[in-house]
């Protein structure tokens, strides 16, 4: 068995996590993922300023602490936060080393830059697999940086240099691939924003960071350190395995992982047991994620109280409408206890009209507009609008460059076979209504699709919830998917129906860009419905 922890999900995590998982109990690898989709974009707009950056300049800062105190416990470190420039990190974390007297060996992998594909775009990068990583901590790596690599690459690789899977493993793979899925994103996997919050021993106030226990088979059991806050259960651990998913056939770069499958099962508090998990060829092609430019963007927002909000809000509409022109304009307004908010925002190609021409006229109507006018920020210059697109690029080698210089050619899987996404599914039971208990939900962003995972608490709910909740209906119930393809996949095996909005994210006037409030829109909708 090896026992990997995660301490980071995200760039701009818990910044004391990676202390916290070493101090608090035992582990033999410890990962970090930091590659959102946002943030690829967030260090591609860090390379423009200065071609040395495109890393996570945060994951420095808290080795700072930490790359001794995991020498000294045995923990290896495998990380993506390498960004777009993998080898600028492992040359900052051989000056850290030095510079704090410790004899870190240090591997890379790289090969996932991929050339760009136009004029707006700042950089494309392949989604590559775990057998670079695996190779580097074989060749005696203490700290394994990469580039783009699939978030579940960072607990798949040290498995598989623990217990010498190759490519022909594949039931283990899509194991472990199942464990990395889980703990990517750090505390969602322990209660951190979970449907049921109010349920959690602390209520949610500071989750733990999740282990994954990865046994030789693949099968895992998913934890967390004694002591820490949150929980696992099967619902926090169903709640991430519906995360960010299209169809049950998950493919990554060296196994296609069959969600369907998986079976989870309450070993003892706070300790899942995942296991079941069949695997198949992964396709012949990568995923390819494209961080791109699309113009400039800015927003103001005026608060509206007291009589006549609408009317309010359609004076400040036609007055900024007036001043700087219809196009690229778009309103938001939320309603809240004393008033509404008026969310007024501007995408253009030109910086100038986006930036002050803008946000001034917006500031220019405090004397001038709806009585009791006020903002809630001073004018401010626009900002470039970045997004994030996918494309695929034939399977080939990439390198993992080892502790001793050497470059390690990473040859492609030998065998794949091309992806068969199952249709989208029509309901399997018969319509009974509603689901009696309220359901759970988690949703996320994939490229400009957005998905909504919705599960049931017990299998009589769950038999309701299969036969209601359509497609027509989902739509009736979350009318921001309107307009939009939805696929929906069911998958029992965990009391869940998941759906995948086409498209949906390409809206610029959104409050919810990366789609992560559009299932709790909808658990509420499900709970009101007749």
């Amino acid at each position: 068995m090896i026992r990997i922890g995660n301490a980071s999900g995200f760039y701009g995590d818990r910044a004391s996590a990676w202390r916290e998982m070493l101090e608090d109990g035992p582990l033999d690898v410890l990962t970090g993922d930091y590659l959102a989709e946002l943030t690829m974009l967030i260090l591609a707009r860090d390379r423009l300023t200065d071609p040395a950056l495109g890393y996570a300049r945060t994951f420095l800062r808290q080795m700072e602490q930490c790359l001794g105190l995991a020498a000294d416990r045995g923990v290896r470190i495998v990380t993506n936060a390498g960004g777009l420039n993998p080898a600028g990190l492992a040359a900052a974390l051989h000056s850290l080393a030095a510079r704090l007297g410790l004899p870190t060996t240090i591997g890379y992998v790289e090969g996932d830059a991929l050339d760009q594909r136009g004029p707006s775009v700042l950089a494309a990068n392949a989604y590559l697999g775990a057998f670079g990583i695996a190779s580097c901590l074989t060749a005696g790596a203490g700290v394994v940086v990469t580039g783009r690599v699939t978030d579940a690459s960072l607990v798949v690789g040290p498995a598989i240099a623990h217990f010498g899977w190759t490519r022909d493993d594949l039931d283990a793979l899509a194991g472990a691939t199942v464990a990395g899925h889980v703990l990517e994103c750090g505390a969602q996997a322990t209660g951190g924003n979970f449907s049921f919050f109010t349920e959690l021993p602390d209520g949610g106030r500071r989750p733990g960071f999740p282990i994954a226990e990865v046994h030789a088979d693949g099968s895992a059991v998913i934890t967390k350190h004694p002591g820490t806050g949150g929980a696992v259960t099967v619902e926090t651990v169903t709640a991430q395995l519906v995360y960010e998913i299209g169809a049950p056939a998950y493919p990554g770069p060296d196994v296609v992982t069959h969600l369907d499958t998986v079976r989870l099962t309450q070993e003892a508090p706070d300790r899942v047991h995942v296991s079941g998990t069949l695997g198949t060829p992964p396709p012949p092609t990568l995923k390819v994620g494209v961080a791109g430019l699309d113009g400039y963007r800015n927003a103001m927002t005026f608060v509206l109280t007291g009589l006549d909000l609408d009317a309010k809000a359609s004076l400040v509409r036609a007055q900024l409408e007036d001043a700087v022109g219809k196009d690229g304009l778009a309103f938001t307004l939320t309603r809240t206890e004393t008033g509404a908010l008026l969310h007024a925002a501007i995408h253009d190609k030109d910086p100038k009209r986006a930036g002050r021409a803008f946000s001034s006229a917006a500031v220019e109507l405090a004397l001038a507009s709806y009585p009791g006018c006020t903002l809630t920020t001073p004018p401010g210059d626009a900002t470039p609008h970045t997004v994030f697109t996918s494309d695929t690029t034939p399977q080939s080698p990439h390198w993992a460059i080892h502790p001793d210089g050497s470059r390690v050619e990473v040859s492609p899987p030998a065998r794949t076979a091309p992806l068969v996404t199952e249709p989208a599914a029509r309901p399997t039971h018969e319509p009974l209504g509603r689901p009696r208990g309220p359901v759970g939900t988690r949703s996320g962003d994939k490229g400009l699709d957005a998905n909504v995972g919705v599960w049931a608490r017990d299998e009589e709910d769950y038999r309701s919830l299969a036969g209601w909740l359509t497609c027509e209906r989902f739509v009736e119930l979350l009318p921001e998917a309107a307009g939009h393809d939805v696929e929906r996949f069911e998958m029992p095996n965990v009391r869940a129906v998941n759906f995948v909005i086409k498209g949906v994210l390409a809206r610029r006037d959104w409050l919810d860009p990366q789609g992560k409030a559009l299932g709790e829109r909808l658990r509420a909708r499900i709970r009101e419905a007749p």
